[in-house]
């Protein structure tokens, strides 16, 4: 009798889920640091922890919002999901399978459908190659073009936006809004899946800000896209996402659908962004800060790490950290506050 070996189902199984993923950065030693370490003449080299036992997961077709102040691990966690960093510890599976156990061609393959757009639209083109090679160097590499290569350009230069005339130009050419434009053709090129946005409009002005994130809501209808949004704006981020992650200091604080965080915020951090957002109706509003710094992953506090700056903080945050629990329907926080209810 022949055994039917079942396939994930695409709409259940998530196109990107990570397990515990945790990214540290250190200065690698050589044989003479280590041997004075050993004997106590010499430091132990110095490690940051720059994302921790992180679990999320992203459905195809929608956009999660990933949330946190600069310096909280948003762009790491991002690099690892594009496939540009690897990870220390954890998983990171694509449409069920981690890609740890994938062969050398699979992962090339996964890697091409996750595409990154990169904050800095002044510093992610080459300079010194014209648009037309800009765009269409990758998928010409991976042998995506079949027939006129420049047809291929150009029709990927109109669905970010641009005229194909302008395609022998070089990046200095263009303005900020136009490059980053560019830099999403670019990604478009070699047919992803999911879109890594990190950061991807802080740099520009307003006014251009919204054509682009209109532009990506556009290319997700059109495409079928997956985004993993990276962004410090919480405005933005509730204009375009489905579902939001809240990162403080290398941890997943708090997960929940996008009304859900916005409507009914549970973390002490999450509350305290939503009060420091920009609104028109400021009448009877206490607004509350949110104090100090965010401490340095060199040496990160210990149990809830957002304890130094947390109005509600009680002794067990000091040493215990709190897990990340359903509080509801699809709704995640880590706090212990929680517990005490």
């Amino acid at each position: 009798m022949t055994k039917t070996v079942e396939t994930p189902n695409e709409a259940t199984v998530p196109i990107v889920e990570l397990r515990q993923v945790s990214r540290q950065f250190g200065k690698k030693s050589g044989v003479v640091e280590r041997a004075l370490t050993r004997v106590g003449l010499n430091k132990p080299p110095v490690t940051v922890q720059a994302v921790q036992g992180v679990d999320l997961t992203v459905r195809r077709g929608t956009v999660l919002g990933l949330v946190g102040e600069s310096g909280c691990g948003k762009s790491t966690l991002g690099r690892m999901v594009a496939g540009i960093l690897p990870v220390s510890q954890g998983e990171v599976r694509w449409n069920g399978r981690d890609i740890a156990t994938m062969s050398a061609d699979e992962r090339r393959a996964g890697t091409l459908r996750t595409q990154m757009i990169f904050q800095n639209p002044f510093a992610s083109l080459n300079p010194r190659l014209r648009v037309a090679e800009i765009v269409g160097e990758a998928p010409r590499v991976h042998g995506l073009i079949q027939g006129d290569e420049q047809h291929y350009v150009d029709a990927q230069l109109r669905r970010a936006g641009l005229d194909p005339a302008l395609k022998w130009r070089y990046p200095h050419q263009f303005s900020g809004g136009q490059r980053q434009r560019i830099g999403i053709a670019r990604a478009l090129a070699v047919q992803p899946e999911v879109l890594v946005c990190d950061e991807a409009v802080a740099a520009l002005d307003v006014s251009i800000q919204a054509q682009v994130i209109n532009l990506f809501m556009e290319l997700r209808e059109q495409l079928g896209l997956t985004y993993l949004f990276i962004s410090h704006d919480l405005g933005v981020v509730r204009h375009i996402s489905d579902h939001v992650a809240i990162m403080y200091l290398g941890r997943i604080v708090e997960q929940a659908p996008v009304t859900e965080i916005f409507a009914r915020p549970n973390h002490p951090y999450t509350q305290l962004l939503l009060e420091e957002m920009p609104r028109i109706d400021t009448q009877n509003r206490a607004f509350p800060m949110l104090k100090g710094e965010l401490p340095s992953p060199l040496d990160p506090p210990d149990g809830c790490h957002f304890h130094p700056r947390c109005p509600h903080a009680f002794e067990r945050c000091r040493v215990e950290r709190p897990e990340v629990k359903f509080i509801a329907p699809g709704h995640r926080s880590a706090c212990h506050l929680n517990d005490e209810k």
